[in-house]
């Protein structure tokens, strides 16, 4: 009989989620077996694993499109009541502010994929559009990040008055302005290359420089200032 068709308690002891973490160390897991240790039981029909793969499936194994299921989309999985949904929401946001910190260990930026992974734990649901801002001094050293607006799934408002008044207030010699698609297509519009022309033009004025402009899909970002698209 194989495991699929066991209760984890049958399964060999080096197929067991809780096992093979202790034996193996935590990176031998799938995501599913780390789902399935937060969940501890599956249903009828399911062990713990199996219904950890159904979930999964369900989001196409992304864990990010996971962290943006709600508390109910989560309770439509037969087995899954508010207890551990709120287990999985919890494990994922922890996931999240831990890249937070690791991101925010130095304030240096050195490139378009520093900016991306200060840019992304801002996108609270990627759902809708938020409009981020990191100012940044002489040195290229991050002063502050935040979402300065967020709307609907389609577009945001950014307003160059407040963001360079921000800049001002605090000693900024530049900023890089980034905004997310909710379609997770990070492909710019003509909109987006009209607004990052406004900016760099405005900033200009200010003596400020506008450095980038990173649009963040789905794990993945177009940086204006890679492809070459900041000579405004």
């Amino acid at each position: 009989m194989s495991n699929e068709k066991k209760s984890i308690k049958e399964w060999a002891s080096d197929d067991r989620p809780r096992e093979k973490m202790m034996n193996k160390g935590k990176s031998a897991l799938s995501n599913a077996e780390l789902i399935a240790i937060l969940i501890g039981s599956g249903n009828a029909t399911q062990s713990a694993v199996e219904l950890s793969r159904s979930i999964l499936d369900g989001v196409g194994n992304n864990l990010i499109s996971l962290s943006n299921l709600t508390l109910d989309e989560l309770m439509c999985h037969k087995g899954i009541g508010e207890a551990k949904a709120i287990s999985i929401m919890a494990a994922l946001e922890l996931g999240k502010r831990r890249r937070a910190a690791e991101a925010n260990l130095s304030t240096e930026v050195k490139g378009s994929k520093d900016i991306f992974e200060r840019f992304l734990p801002y996108v609270n649901d990627p759902r809708q559009e938020h409009f981020l801002v990191m100012y940044l001094n002489q040195g290229f050293h991050m002063l502050k990040v935040e979402c300065v607006s967020n709307g609907g799934s389609s577009n945001v408002i950014a307003d160059p008055k407040i963001i360079f008044k921000n800049a001002i207030n605090l000693g900024a010699t530049c900023i890089v302005l980034g905004h997310n698609h909710p379609s997770g297509n990070p492909r710019p519009s003509e909109d987006d290359r009209i607004l990052t022309k406004k900016f760099v033009a405005a900033g200009k004025l200010l003596d400020i420089a506008v450095i980038d402009h990173v649009i963040i899909g789905i794990e993945r970002y177009h940086s204006f200032r890679d492809h070459g698209e900041m000579t405004f």
